[in-house]
């Protein structure tokens, strides 16, 4: 038995532009109508329950702390609002279903393809080639990934492009959440730094706003009086001021979670090849910046803008 690929640490670049590519088509499940139409077909009403419901599915019904755990940067009681709750009002399966069907239609609008239209053969051999880079991963320690790389690939081109994307996204969101915790960064605290770092980013670009606190605590969940507590521990390890404000301790521990986010997502284009990967990346981008164009700038999610061209 041979052991994982490990991909040289300069791999970690390439992992970062790729992951630009592919969470612009990923998280058209969160940000496309299609897709909350589709959840609300299936009777989950709310965007919550859909997204709690969706994105576990491939867990199985699993319960609050297992969903709290994996998702991590969501307040506790947040979660509990809708998980186990929502598996009364639908299946894992159905749920996949659901997140599919939503998915696609969300692409398929973006893409300026009509029901029923075939995708160019560019899109379906992106396709098959982001699917090869999900192929014989290393899963081990990817509660997320794993799972979702365990379900069959849809063989529509679009479903199977739109899986792929999720099964690379959940691999390196383990690896993200691995790295805050060996940090010693916990799920609000996160948010909380990155809310400080998108504010002095917002400074250094002469006004550009950043996502901010009130956008990222509303959507996690996280009481006043959590957030200002997971403040104050920032501040007593040297990582905000006294004002709130991102230090260069701060700034420097946030560059270092990235950077072994980066490394630990590198396997599946170490696996690709340089090649294909290459090869994919042109495919990809066209369809990456016609999603991208559909999100907020900036986004709770951290898809960056696109570049012009």
């Amino acid at each position: 038995m041979t052991g994982p690929v490990i991909p040289p640490e300069s791999s970690a670049s390439t992992a970062r532009r790729m992951w630009t590519l592919f969470e612009a088509v990923h998280v058209m499940t969160y940000f496309g109508p299609q897709a909350a139409a589709a959840f609300e077909a299936a009777g989950l009403h709310g965007f919550w329950r859909g997204y709690f419901a969706g994105r576990a599915a491939p867990l199985g019904a699993a319960g609050s702390p297992v969903v709290i755990a994996t998702f991590f940067s969501f307040q506790p009681a947040f979660v509990r609002r809708a998980v186990p709750a929502v598996w009364d009002l639908i299946t894992p399966a159905g749920a996949l279903r659901a997140r599919e069907a939503g998915a696609v239609a969300t692409l398929r609008a973006r893409l300026g393809l009509a029901d029923g239209q075939v995708p160019p053969d560019s899109l379906g051999r992106a396709a098959d080639l982001l699917l090869a880079a999900t192929q014989d991963l290393d899963i081990a320690g990817r509660p997320l990934g794993g799972p979702s790389a365990a379900l069959a690939p849809p063989a529509e081109p679009l479903a199977r492009l739109w899986h792929a994307a999720t099964v690379l996204r959940e691999h390196r969101g383990d690896g993200h959440v691995a790295a805050l915790v060996a940090a010693g960064v916990g799920g609000c605290e996160a948010l909380v730094l990155r809310s400080a770092v998108d504010e002095a980013a917002a400074q250094d670009a002469a006004g550009a706003a950043g996502v901010g606190r009130a956008r990222m605590q509303a959507v996690r969940g996280w009481t006043d009086e959590e957030w200002d507590a997971a403040a104050a521990r920032l501040a007593a390890r040297g990582w905000l001021d006294g004002g709130g404000a991102v230090t260069a301790a701060g700034q420097a521990a946030h560059r270092a979670v990235e950077a072994a986010t980066d490394v630990a997502a590198a396997q599946p284009w170490a696996l690709l090849g340089p090649a294909r990967t290459a090869e994919l990346a042109g495919l990809l981008a066209p369809a990456a910046r016609a999603c991208a164009a559909a999100l907020p700038y900036p986004n709770p999610v951290g898809v960056p803008e696109p570049a012009a061209g």
